[in-house]
């Protein structure tokens, strides 16, 4: 059955995919009475009576405000981080440190070709990582541990760069052309060492195109997060560029971008699209349905973690029927679409994996229908077993558990007494 989406996500507070990200930032404008934070409205409010005086806030400006207006409420001193992250940075110079005490008059450093996805691969290593946010701290590549440093790592630069000479590497485009791997620079001559900022474009999050998916080294660490175009701050001041050493490539992660069409997925494929398409899954959350990784043949763990990807996008009916399509493709290369929810644990506060609906069918006989059986029995949805739950699958199975859906409000195909992925974790949480 296709699985109506009725679960409620907690987002993560360190986690960078959309989903958690729009959360968080609901959360945070919320009246405190119904569950808004009250260290992000006591941080608004500071900031919005400091613009209304006609003060220009810089990065360090911005977070002393929040600071004292958290500190007034006894909330978290770091209330304000994700509207405006103190980012001060260093000089030009070498890598692993070293070099000029001040920024050059022009760049010096050569353009090395690079690629879309050898960019984002180095951006998403970083924020993996969680480097440590420092302007005078050197990771073990010997780029420098700031926002400038981080993307003259990512563009593969020969030296540390400063946001007074990151523009000198790239091509100006217009937003709308922004593509994974482009940058997003504000370089504020009136304080180049604390009011700049530069993020990496990691590609949009929503159709309207009002924010992305943003790579940036930041305090207290790397991270990606859904950020409005073009910044919290300063949004009008941040210029797009592209890379000039950029190899002629589409974009987003993987060897190939481009979606191969909806042929090459399914029953009797065996190709390197089933292959790349198991790896991002993978990488999205999907590792469970995978237990020797993935693989060139279409399996039934392909369209599990496929239709897994598509439910935790908000998807439903058609749309997550397990098999992709240029959205899902899209998204899955990308990575932008949130991520696969993990699989909890037996027992009073989790539900045990979902097997795979295949399992629940006439003719088929497990543990898992067994286990079914007397979640229904437990739960008051028995009525149909003349003898009790067995390992075989039986149509006082589909009976018991089309009761158990009709009694979740759910009509039509939703209760069809064939238990998904929603069924199963109801009866079990």
């Amino acid at each position: 059955m296709t699985a109506p989406v009725f679960e409620e996500y907690e987002p993560a507070a360190d986690c960078g995919c959309a989903g958690c990200a729009r959360q968080r930032r609901t959360a945070a404008v919320l009246p405190v009475r119904y569950g808004g934070h009250p260290a992000a409205h006591g941080a608004r409010r500071a900031l919005v009576l400091v613009t209304a005086a006609g003060v220009v806030l810089s990065c360090g400006a911005a977070q002393a405000a929040a600071t004292a207006a958290a500190a007034g409420r006894g909330s978290r001193a770091d209330a304000a981080a994700d509207l405006q992250p103190d980012t001060p940075q260093g000089a030009v110079g070498p890598l692993a440190g070293g070099g000029a005490s001040g920024p050059p008059a022009s760049t010096t450093t050569a353009v090395r070709a690079t690629t879309r996805d050898a960019i984002m691969s180095r951006a998403e290593k970083w924020a993996s990582a969680r480097v440590p946010y420092s302007m005078t701290a050197y990771w073990s590549d010997g780029y420098r541990q700031d926002c400038s440093g981080f993307v003259s790592m990512a563009w593969d630069l020969g030296g540390n760069e400063w946001t007074g000479s990151l523009a000198g590497f790239g091509t100006k485009i217009a937003r709308a052309d922004l593509q994974p791997g482009d940058i997003l620079l504000f370089h504020d001559p009136a304080d180049p060492a604390g009011g700049s900022h530069v993020t990496i474009f990691g590609g949009w999050t929503d159709s309207t195109r009002t924010h992305y998916l943003a790579y940036e080294q930041t305090r207290p660490h790397t991270r990606k997060a859904t950020t409005p175009m073009a910044y919290w701050s300063n949004s009008s001041q941040y210029v797009a560029y592209r890379y000039k050493g950029l190899s002629g490539q589409a974009g987003g992660s993987g060897s190939a971008t481009s979606f191969p069409g909806a042929g090459k997925f399914g029953p009797g494929n065996d190709n390197a699209f089933v292959t790349q398409l198991g790896k991002l899954l993978i990488a999205q959350g999907g590792k469970r349905f995978y237990p020797v990784g993935a693989g060139p043949r279409w399996t039934d763990a392909d369209r599990r973690a496929t239709q897994a990807f598509q439910l935790a996008q908000g998807w439903k009916g058609e749309e997550a029927d397990g098999i992709p399509g240029p959205d899902t493709w899209e998204l899955l290369v990308k990575g932008t679409g949130r991520e696969i929810p993990a699989a909890t644990g037996g027992g009073a506060n989790g539900a045990p994996a979902f097997p795979g609906q295949s399992l629940f069918r006439p003719g088929r006989s497990s543990g898992h229908v067994q286990r079914l059986g007397a979640q229904l029995v437990e739960k008051g949805y028995g009525k149909h077993y003349a003898q009790g739950p067995d390992r075989r699958w039986t149509e006082a199975d589909r009976r018991n558990v089309e009761a158990f859906q009709s009694a979740q409000g759910w009509r039509g195909r939703a209760a069809d007494g064939y238990p998904g992925p929603e069924t199963w974790r109801r009866l079990f949480v």
